[in-house]
C-alpha cells in the first residue's frame, strides 16, 4: 500500500462572523511540505474549518495516494462522516427541516471526498493539545484572519521547521471518532523513532520501526524514553 499523504488543517474567526482565516499543512510521501492558507470577510469558523479542508483535498486532488487529514473540527467530521448522508436524502434539509448551513460547502467537500473512493481517512485531534503542526496551522489561519503577513513554507520536511510526528494520544479527541490503534509516547520502556525520507515516524515495538528501516539507506532511528529525549533526538537529526 502506498504511503498517505498527511493533510492538518484549521480555521479561525474573529467575532463569528467576522474577519476569518484558514490554513492547511500538506505533508507529501516523498518528503515535501506544503503549508496551504487565506481569508475572507465577513465569515465563519465553520466555514474557515471546512474551507481549509476543501483547499487541501483540492491540491492533492490528481495524487493516487491515500489521504490521512486531521482536524480539530468535531462539526465538520461529524458532518461529513454521518450527517451529510441524512441531510443528502432530505434535499439538504436538516432533521428540524431547516436548511443545511454552508450547504455550498459541504457539497464541495463531499464531492472532493468522494472522488478517493475510500482512500480518505479523518482524525480529530484537540485544540491547542500541543501537537505542533495543529499550531502551525492555528497561527497561519489567524495571521489570515487578522490581515497579517506570514510566510507559508513549500519545500522539503527536513526544512519546515516543525516536528512532523503525527498526533499522539495526548493530542486525539474521544470516544467514537478517536482511532482505534493509538501510539504511546508514555509507554514503559519507551518508543522508537524513524526518520527515513524526510519523514519521522514513532513506533511503539523495535519490530515497526526495523520493518520501516531495514534494508534502507541513510535513515536514523532511535530508542526514546520521554517527550525531551524524542525533541533533542529530533533537533539532532534537523527534523524540527
Amino acid at each position: 500500500m502506498a504511503d498517505p499523504i498527511y493533510i492538518y488543517s484549521d480555521g479561525a474567526c474573529s467575532g463569528n462572523p467576522g474577519p476569518g482565516g484558514w490554513a492547511a499543512v500538506i505533508i507529501l510521501p516523498e518528503g515535501h511540505v506544503r503549508e496551504l492558507g487565506g481569508g475572507e470577510r465577513p465569515t465563519t469558523n465553520n466555514r474557515m474549518e471546512m474551507l481549509a479542508a476543501i483547499a487541501a483535498l483540492s491540491a492533492v486532488r490528481e495524487r493516487p495516494e491515500p489521504v490521512k487529514l486531521y482536524t480539530d473540527s468535531g462539526l465538520m467530521i461529524n458532518g461529513i462522516k454521518g450527517w451529510i448522508h441524512g441531510w443528502r436524502h432530505n434535499g439538504w434539509m436538516t432533521s428540524a427541516g431547516h436548511p443545511v448551513v454552508n450547504r455550498d460547502l459541504w457539497e464541495r467537500l463531499d464531492a472532493l471526498a468522494s472522488e478517493r473512493k475510500g482512500r480518505l481517512a479523518w482524525g480529530h485531534v484537540k485544540g491547542h493539545a500541543g501537537h505542533e503542526i495543529n499550531e502551525r496551522c492555528d497561527v497561519i489561519a489567524v495571521a489570515f484572519s487578522k490581515s497579517e503577513k506570514i510566510s507559508l513554507y513549500d519545500g522539503p520536511a527536513v526544512g519546515c521547521g516543525y516536528s512532523l510526528l503525527e498526533p499522539g494520544p495526548e493530542h486525539m479527541s474521544g470516544g467514537a471518532n478517536a482511532p482505534k490503534k493509538k501510539r504511546s509516547s508514555s509507554k514503559k520502556g519507551g518508543f522508537y523513532l524513524s526518520y527515513v525520507d524526510g519523514r519521522v515516524e514513532r513506533h511503539v515495538t523495535w519490530d515497526e520501526c526495523k520493518a520501516r528501516v531495514h534494508g534502507v539507506p541513510n535513515v536514523k532511528f532511535k530508542k526514546v524514553s520521554s517527550p525531551e529525549e524524542e525533541r533533542e533526538v529530533l533537533k539532532s537529526w534537523g527534523a524540527v
